[in-house]
């Protein structure tokens, strides 16, 4: 039987240190409404690392991670402390053993002013449709 994981690492700065303690507050509630759903969510690790400076928030994967719940994060921080500019990540999605479909990965960037995703990419849909528009099979 064959593992998936989704791995990433990224930072995020929010501004002050203030922000960067209040975040984890929102951390911990937004990972306490994921491990309450079924299934629970994978969620990701997050902490502040001196080697980041006071005001950056260092999110990555455990084993696995989401990044849809990443992304939620961001926007709930963007909302709570007025974050602008943009802001983004990419992952990688890798498989313990080799398998047709078991990896990959992507690239999100979003606006964090409105929260609106300003752009994606999805490599495993990506490569699929650009060999089938060129008439070729995978």
């Amino acid at each position: 039987m064959a593992d998936y994981f989704t791995h990433f690492s990224c930072l995020l700065d929010v501004g002050t240190s203030e922000n960067a303690a209040r975040a984890l507050d929102l951390y911990n509630r937004l990972s306490d409404v994921g491990a309450s759903e079924e299934p629970p969510s994978e969620g990701f690790l997050l902490s502040i690392q001196p080697e980041h400076g006071g005001t950056q928030l260092w999110m990555r994967d455990d084993i696995t991670g989401d990044p849809e719940r990443l992304i939620q994060f961001v926007k709930h921080c963007a909302t709570e402390f007025g974050l602008t500019g943009r802001w983004g990540f990419q992952y990688a999605n890798t498989c313990s053993k080799p398998r047709l479909d078991g990896f990959g990965g992507g690239a999100h960037v979003l606006d964090l002013a409105s929260g609106e995703t300003v752009d994606w990419i999805y490599t495993d849909g990506w490569l699929a449709e650009t060999i089938a528009d060129a008439g070729d099979r995978i």
